[in-house]
């Protein structure tokens, strides 16, 4: 009769955790934030915390109120930076990756931007932006302004599509991936549930 016990003990527990797991994996505020996000927050992290060149400036980092970043430097920015997080040093994709993502340039005499769920200490904040819905032809209006609308800009912007494109392929892989995590947790929930239920009218026959 102990051992019974014990096993319904066991049984009722791991039937709690595989519960826990498939909801807290479901619910909208445990999803995971795209990684462009993170790499970003990340980098801009890195940047606040020490000097990044050899003239003891930094490279990028927070504003004073921490409520947006700076890029300060945007060539060491491409050349130093950009390539340990990312796997490209282009600044004009990185720049319209921000854009896809609701991020607004809010300085004329440099590169600072802002988006109201992308502050210091908000990390938690990242899984609430989302990619904007838009025209994917529409170029950013603050990276038209930076001097570069050239005639190179259409082969230009034809590369970030491209580019844009591969990223979300590489989020749908990863949106899969996870569905047929949640799926094989529900088995092994309906598996543990079945188990309790077994193991629990079996002692009522004992009884």
């Amino acid at each position: 009769m102990v051992s019974v016990n014990l096993r319904m003990a066991a049984g009722e527990k791991e039937l709690n955790c595989a519960i826990n797991r498939i909801s807290s994996s479901q619910s909208p505020r445990n999803k995971c934030p795209a990684p462009f996000l993170c790499k970003t927050y990340d980098l801009i992290e890195e940047g606040n915390k020490k000097d990044d060149d050899d003239h003891g400036r930094r490279i990028v980092s927070w504003n004073e109120k921490g409520t947006g970043f700076v890029v300060w430097y945007p060539q060491e920015f491409s050349l130093f930076t950009l390539p340990r997080f990312f796997k490209h040093d282009n600044f004009s994709s990185f720049i319209r990756q921000l854009n896809t993502y609701g991020f607004k340039k809010v300085a004329s005499d440099r590169w600072e931007f802002q988006h109201p769920k992308f502050r210091k200490r908000g990390r938690h904040l990242l899984v609430e932006i989302t990619r904007k819905k838009c025209e994917p032809s529409m170029y950013p209006s603050f990276l038209k302004a930076s001097g570069e609308d050239s005639a190179s800009d259409v082969n230009e912007n034809n590369r970030l599509l491209m580019e844009e494109n591969k990223n979300l392929r590489k989020e749908k892989s990863e949106l899969l991936l996870q569905i047929s995590e949640f799926k094989a947790l529900e088995i092994k929930l309906l598996d543990c549930l079945y188990g309790y239920m077994g193991n629990h009218s079996k002692v009522r026959r004992v009884c």
